[in-house]
């Protein structure tokens, strides 16, 4: 981690799965590459699909975290999921750095991050079944888990959340955001 004042916050972006957090944090970030993305580092093929992120094996990771190389990184859906310590860097100079986070390590990462703006984005349930449906990598038994928790409350001492239905197109749901965050002074 470099040295000095970092200035621009952390925007975790959460939400249930299907809701579509890695396209409307590539958009944002299209729109104002001011807006940094940071890559996860997950215990998944990469040739599995749909977010861009760097996988590697259960014992590479183990190797990782022993060595410092996370901020952060949790369990979930039997796999492992890390923010590579580069995020630090990320972070200056950038007007805000994007992260797909889950909603069980919100308040950990606050305590890190300290500025730390929470994007929850929803959808309607049956948008989220068509999503989780096409995007084909669980099978229906893992879909109604996904969907189930879909509603799933975000944790209790969050500062700053902004909630977003990403339900219709996503031009609209990146204006919403862009919109919202103005008062947010990212």
């Amino acid at each position: 981690m470099s040295e000095g004042p970092i200035k621009a916050p952390v925007i975790a972006v959460v939400g249930p799965s299907g809701v579509g957090k890695d396209s409307v944090m590539a958009a944002l970030a299209a729109r104002d590459p001011r807006l940094r993305l940071q890559r996860r580092v997950i215990t998944r093929p990469e040739e599995a699909g749909g977010e861009v992120f760097t996988g590697v094996t259960p014992e590479t990771f183990a190797r990782m975290a022993a060595a410092g190389a996370f901020a952060l990184h949790w369990q979930a859906h039997g796999l492992s999921y890390g923010i590579p310590v580069e995020i630090y860097d990320l972070r200056r100079g950038a007007r805000a750095v994007l992260v797909n986070l889950s909603r069980a390590v919100l308040g950990v990462a606050q305590g890190l991050f300290g500025d730390l703006i929470v994007l929850s984005l929803t959808a309607d349930s049956d948008v989220l079944a068509d999503r989780l449906a096409g995007r084909g990598r669980e099978d229906a038994g893992d879909r109604a888990r996904r969907l189930q928790r879909a509603s799933a409350p975000l944790p209790e001492g969050l500062r700053r959340v902004i909630e977003v239905d990403n339900s219709g197109p996503l031009a609209t749901t990146v204006e919403t955001v862009l919109t919202r965050l103005q008062p947010e002074s990212v």
